[in-house]
């Protein structure tokens, strides 16, 4: 069992970093974690300047010690004031219209 616990600490010692990295980046940065059934959970990450990406932890109580290592502020939903912050760009725009259109 400690084996596991050490495992999954290094994973999100790991995460905590690219989080960090992320976060430093783009001037700082907040998250919102999803359970996403036996494939782990998604951390959302929205930095500063609109800028959004995503990670994906083995397990949510890996991605919680992850967010939580990182020191970015952890939402419990992705909406409102934080879901505004996102700034999409041609791209997104561009496979939002073709998911719409059958692209």
């Amino acid at each position: 069992m400690a084996d596991t616990q050490q495992v999954d600490e290094r994973k999100a010692a790991r995460l905590a970093k690219q989080i960090g990295a992320f976060a430093k980046k783009h001037g700082g940065a907040e998250g919102q974690i999803a359970y996403l059934g036996e494939r782990g959970a998604r951390i959302v990450l929205v930095a500063e300047d609109g800028t959004w990406g995503d990670l994906v932890a083995p397990t949510y109580t890996v991605a919680e010690r992850a967010v939580e290592k990182s020191g970015i502020t952890r939402h419990e939903s992705f909406d409102g004031e934080f879901a505004a912050k996102v700034r999409t760009g041609e791209y997104e725009w561009k496979r939002m219209a073709g998911i719409q259109i059958g692209g």
